[in-house]
């Protein structure tokens, strides 16, 4: 199968040169997102880790929604913390609201130096229709 390579109507304009998601074969990768609150990379973001993971969800889903997938397909996450120690436990109770028990997807969760335009925090994620 040939991949897609989604660019969806109001998700966040790249800050750099990416696709929003690419589809192949059933896979879908959403390139990780970042808070912004429009599809302007110029805005600012939300102040503090749970609003910033929020609008991060939001984003996700809208470049979910655009390509006709939805969170009960997602199989694995990455999410990526700039304040690892200090943001660690409110993230994860503002993204545990997302999933069902029982129902979350794989995860991998690390602390970095960095994240474009100073967010707090990107998620990336894979999702897969059968």
């Amino acid at each position: 199968m040939t991949p897609i390579f989604h660019m969806i109507s109001g998700a966040p304009d790249p800050v750099a040169p990416f696709s929003h998601a690419v589809q192949s074969d059933g896979w879908l990768f959403v390139t990780g997102q970042m808070p912004f609150v429009d599809t302007s990379v110029d805005t600012p973001y939300p102040d503090g880790i749970e609003a910033q993971t929020h609008q991060v969800m939001k984003n996700l889903q809208t470049v979910l929604a655009g390509c006709g997938f939805g969170w009960d397909e997602v199989l694995s996450v990455r999410i990526f913390l700039r304040h690892f120690d200090e943001d660690y436990d409110a993230m994860n109770a503002v993204y545990a609201s997302y999933f069902p028990p029982g129902r979350r997807p794989a995860r991998t969760c690390v602390g970095v130096n960095g994240l474009a335009k100073g967010a707090r925090i990107e998620i990336d994620l894979i999702a897969r229709r059968s």
